[in-house]
């Protein structure tokens, strides 16, 4: 079942997630101010195209905030970006939202805010949709009763270098195994977190999004 997705920012990584999360059944809204920037997106894309600044809120009521399950601010500028994500987690209550920040070194200090920050240099798709997304969009396997999924899920930086016990002892959940540089690798409870590792976890389907919120961010940090 799809959900609502308010994009800010019509460039490149905009237009990207817009038209990605539409070709997987989501819909999607996306906001600029500058209403030529809409002319990136494919001719097929039908969502809503809002000119207007994020963070302004009949802006992100016309794009419909109020139902929306995820925002994701990828402007071009750093300080609109931060200030669109805490208007809409504060003001419009919205869980999943996400920040693209091009200054790396401030990125950690908006994680802790409670605002998951996506540095331009590692920016990927795939990272940002992890952030935005249900959990299990990303599930590989549900056994026959429902009552167990393994989940592929990403780390925050801030875990590198850390246990796998650390890391199991606060998101409640085991890892199966991990993906380093693109190979799987079984682990133990002592085996530390590289940079890039990708934990395949083992939890029950409904923690799954709880289980990737501890893992998004920094460890003793809020979701």
């Amino acid at each position: 079942m799809g959900v609502h997705v308010v994009i800010m920012g019509a460039g490149r990584v905009g237009t990207t997630l817009a038209e990605t999360l539409e070709s997987q059944g989501h819909s999607v809204a996306i906001i600029d101010s500058n209403a030529d920037a809409f002319r990136r997106l494919s001719p097929d894309f039908s969502g809503r195209r809002v000119t207007g600044m994020g963070f302004d809120r009949d802006a992100l009521t016309q794009a419909g905030i109020e139902e929306a399950y995820a925002f994701a601010a990828v402007s071009s500028g750093d300080n609109s970006n931060i200030l669109a994500a805490r208007v809409v987690r504060e003001r419009f209550n919205v869980e999943n939202v996400v920040a693209r920040i091009y200054d790396a070194g401030r990125a950690e200090l908006y994680s802790r805010l409670g605002i998951p920050t996506v540095a331009t240099v590692r920016w990927t798709a795939d990272q940002m949709l992890r952030r935005l997304m249900p959990a299990r969009e990303l599930t590989e396997f549900t056994d026959s009763s429902g009552q167990i999924a393994l989940v592929e899920m990403e780390l925050h930086t801030a875990w590198i270098g850390r246990p796998i016990e650390e890391l199991e002892s606060a998101c409640g959940a085991r890892v199966a195994y991990l993906t380093r540089w693109g190979v799987g690798e079984g682990v133990s409870p002592h085996t530390v977190l590289q940079e890039n590792d990708v934990a395949h976890m083992v939890c029950p389907p409904a923690q799954a999004n709880a289980v990737q919120r501890v893992l998004a961010t920094p460890p003793g940090g809020n979701p």
